[in-house]
């Protein structure tokens, strides 16, 4: 029988549900994607530095929109994907699909925390002020919250198989606020600017921003990567470690 596209699909994923093949493919892909990260960060970085104009209208400041707009869709997008992850663990009980979103969280928490930052360094000579509460970065703020009780959950229980469920139903909840700092700038009149850069629609930004800008997209979404792969490496050695120490135990 012929399978389907959707079904060629799934099969593909629940095949790296095999620790070791994932261990296997995850070794080859991450020296690959750790070296084209550094070079489009120093390349990012130098045209950033030393290639782009100030801005006429913001000057100097607006070269932080490099680090800012990166951080903070790498926000969004990691928190989806820690959703998916947690949806496959609750519903399929993939074995490598709570651990993907358990070491995905720190990383996106620490990407939501550069974006607020670096936002408020921006705004405070756009706006005038270091924080207002617009539904943008309010709703990215909660956001951060959510990252910050998905850890603590985890780390709330000794039994990884009471933590992790109630872990995956903590971050489906939280996947509201993903969808309003996404689209809060569409949806509501909001003090932050539109989104600098869409799919098939307009760039709200200077031309001779957007190479540099996509050059630190890819290098941000490499980053996150390389950082994941080496985590769930680690969480899967940490998972082997403790399956020995409970056998030997009970020897």
């Amino acid at each position: 029988m012929r399978k389907t596209p959707l079904a060629d699909i799934q099969c593909r994923m629940w095949s790296f549900a095999n620790p070791n093949k994932f261990m296997r493919v995850s070794g080859y892909v991450l020296p690959v994607t750790s070296t084209i990260a550094i070079i489009l960060f120093v390349l990012g970085v130098y045209q950033g530095l030393y290639v782009l104009p100030p801005e006429r209208l913001q000057g100097d400041s607006a070269r932080i929109i490099l680090v800012h707009v990166p951080a903070a869709a790498l926000s969004i997008m990691v928190y989806g994907m820690m959703c998916v992850s947690s949806l496959f663990a609750l519903i399929w009980r993939h074995p490598v699909a709570d651990l993907s979103a358990k070491a995905a969280a720190p990383v996106g928490a620490a990407f939501t925390l550069l974006a607020l930052v670096t936002g408020a360094i921006w705004g405070y000579p756009t706006w005038g002020t270091w924080w207002v509460w617009d539904a943008r970065l309010t709703s990215e703020l909660i956001l951060f919250f959510f990252y910050i009780g998905y850890i603590a959950l985890w780390d709330a229980f000794d039994d990884e198989s009471k933590a992790a469920p109630a872990a995956a139903i903590f971050c489906l909840v939280g996947s509201v606020f993903a969808v309003l700092a996404k689209y809060s700038v569409l949806l509501w009149e909001t003090l932050h600017q539109p989104p600098s850069l869409t799919i098939g629609g307009e760039e709200n930004v200077h031309n001779a921003f957007h190479i540099p800008l996509l050059m630190m997209m890819a290098a941000f979404f490499l980053y996150f990567l390389s950082v994941w792969l080496v985590r769930v490496r680690t969480e899967i050695r940490a998972r082997r470690v403790r399956a020995i120490r409970l056998a030997a135990a009970r020897e």
